[in-house]
């Protein structure tokens, strides 16, 4: 995963600090600072978990800490803060992906990283092939669903720290993983379908 404290991000969420950009802070930005130093690897894997795509992950990433430097001297330090960025991020990528019209033509550009040598280009090919049907399949889900199933499915996080970062009962989480195999599933033979119709033509 890309390190968000590094490189343009950095740069990016330092000009988001100054009060030019953000007005006048009630909290010290220092404890701004600290906030993106600890969690904003945070804040950039569960963006990529609400579906946000490569090319609209620093703008996502800034909006979220923009939000965060508006509401932060409001928030209630007896909560888990995960939780509370989570939620910021779940509305961040939800207006994100009201633009998903222009998101989805750029799923053709998310490309494997530095070839193996070893692989012939078949494989290559097939494996690219299977990670835009994975991309797409997740982009159609429901946003906490999809949310819980990459965290589950395929970080391998167990239900009991997923339910804490979201800030909902255990329970809740077996029931959107529930519901979002129920999904995957749907969603993969309408894909494998679509695919089949398109080969006979």
């Amino acid at each position: 995963m890309k390190d968000p404290a590094a490189g343009s991000i950095q740069r990016t969420v330092e000009q988001a600090l100054q009060a030019e950009v953000l007005g006048d802070a009630k909290q010290s930005p220092r404890s701004l600072v600290a906030l993106h130093a600890e969690h904003g690897g945070f804040v950039w894997a569960t963006l990529q978990r609400f579906g946000i795509q490569h090319p609209d992950l620093e703008d996502a990433f800034q909006d979220v800490f923009i939000v965060v430097q508006r509401r932060l001297p409001s928030f209630d330090w007896a909560c888990p803060i995960t939780t509370w960025l989570f939620a910021i991020c779940r509305r961040v990528a939800a207006s994100h992906r009201r633009r998903a019209h222009t998101r989805r033509e750029r799923l053709g550009e998310v490309v494997d990283d530095v070839p193996d040598s070893a692989r012939g280009p078949e494989e290559i090919t097939s494996q690219h092939q299977a990670r835009l049907q994975l991309d797409g399949i997740l982009e159609a889900m429901d946003l906490d669903r999809r949310a819980v199933f990459v965290m589950f499915e395929i970080e391998e996080m167990p239900c009991n720290e997923i339910a804490s970062l979201v800030g909902v009962p255990v329970g809740t989480v077996y029931s959107r993983l529930h519901a979002a195999r129920k999904e995957f599933a749907t969603l993969l033979k309408k894909t494998e379908a679509e695919r089949a119709r398109r080969g006979l033509q």
